[in-house]
């Protein structure tokens, strides 16, 4: 907790030392510790005169009062500072210590603004003072000028260096994108491609078994009435599954052609409501008897749990026909607090082999996908022996009721 007071109070202390204002504070201290330092050394025994003491005052000042105008003037102020340095180090032996922070600032900013050339250029030519400074008096102790050069490298270095990371982070970021732009364009047009050839196969073969059915009610003489409903029944659902299908594949394209399509991809997804023309159809293809039985509050449902029972009873109904011709079924759906029941009950011969007595299934498509339709819903699906002979499709889903938006009037 102690850490993080002193962060909060940190952050806008290093916002304010960026402000113009900061930075003219932050020159005027640097300034004040270098008259300070130059005093102190004179009182302990520096061999300097008055007017060499002044000299060497307005060397340290000329060295660090810059620094406030780095905000604007970076590269004027850098040049500024480095040649009162040099020339500090000339007079005296040695810079300030005030004098080389603000050239470490101001090299360390030159390398974060602006490109190598310009940051390399002020280390050489300070390098160069330091060298001039050693050759014209032997004499002259060389670790203040080999230090301030190494500071002055390493300081330039070190904004350079932050520079480079910066602009790696940047690339790397416009990669990430434009590598997850190409990826999804790929993928679009991936599905695209998808949805024309399974729109080409499957909605020529489907449309050629209505045509067919169509054909063989109307062209043969004589066909019975219970034949000529199965044809025309046939018909329907071929009609409807190109419907469809269209509607589901018009999601993963987005080059469907408008016209007869764009009715079709802007109808929305089936629930509840169409679960009496799905047992209608049921009866009217097979035959037989189709029941739809509700127990409970009927109430609004989740789109998505809606789709999913549809889904369930409609592949429920199908295998019925298949497996099981001429059955009676049975539709209920039972509205708990909570939870729905789906049940769908045919009194055929019941399950196959490939139905365990654990309700899991070791071969067909139709089973699996209910399964994972009620999974994706968070409920659970089972399948196997009704208690009374025949076939038993059961789901639980959780319910999520829907809410309908009130628009306010």
């Amino acid at each position: 907790m102690l850490r993080t007071g002193l962060l909060r109070r940190a952050a806008p202390t290093g916002r304010w030392l960026a402000t113009g204002e900061g930075l003219l504070v932050a020159a005027l201290v640097l300034a004040l510790l270098a008259t300070i330092e130059i005093v102190l050394a004179s009182d302990l025994g520096a061999d300097r005169s008055s007017s060499g003491l002044s000299t060497a005052i307005l060397l340290g000042v000329g060295a660090t009062l810059p620094v406030g105008a780095v905000r604007t003037h970076l590269a004027a102020a850098t040049v500024v500072i480095a040649f009162g340095t040099f020339l500090a180090l000339l007079t005296d032996g040695r810079p300030t210590v005030a004098g080389s922070v603000a050239l470490a600032v101001c090299l360390y900013l030159l390398g974060v603004r602006h490109r190598w050339p310009a940051a390399a250029l002020m280390v050489g030519a300070l390098a160069a003072y330091a060298a001039v400074a050693v050759v014209v008096d032997p004499a002259m102790p060389h670790g203040p000028a080999v230090a301030l050069a190494l500071l002055a490298l390493g300081a330039a270095g070190a904004g350079r260096a932050r520079r480079l990371r910066g602009q790696a982070r940047a690339r790397d970021a416009t990669t990430q994108t434009m590598t997850a732009a190409f990826l999804e364009y790929e993928a679009r047009g991936e599905r695209a491609r998808i949805a024309r050839e399974l729109h080409d196969v499957v909605a020529h073969h489907i449309s050629m078994i209505a045509v067919q059915a169509e054909t063989a009610r109307l062209a043969t003489p004589g066909m019975p009435p219970d034949g000529a409903r199965q044809l025309l029944a046939i018909g329907d659902t071929a009609r409807t599954a190109l419907t469809e299908m269209r509607r589901l594949l018009g999601v993963l394209r987005e080059d469907t052609n408008r016209g007869a399509d764009v009715a079709a991809r802007r109808q929305p997804q089936p629930g509840l409501h169409q679960l009496v023309e799905l047992v209608d159809d049921a009866r009217a293809s097979a035959g037989t008897t189709t029941r739809l039985v509700v127990r409970g509050c009927v109430a609004a449902l989740d789109p998505g749990i809606e789709l999913t029972v549809y889904r369930i009873v409609q592949e429920a109904l199908t295998n019925a026909r298949r497996h099981a011709p001429g059955a009676a079924v049975d539709v209920q759906l039972d509205y708990a607090a909570d939870a729905l029941a789906v049940r769908v009950r045919d009194n055929g011969p019941g399950p196959s082999g490939s139905i365990a007595a654990d309700g899991s299934s070791t071969g067909g498509h139709g089973l699996m996908g209910m399964r994972e339709r009620a999974a994706a819903a968070g409920g659970r699906l089972w399948v196997g022996p009704a208690p009374v002979g025949g076939f038993l499709v059961e789901a639980t889903l959780p319910l999520a009721r829907h809410t309908p938006e009130v628009v306010p009037g």
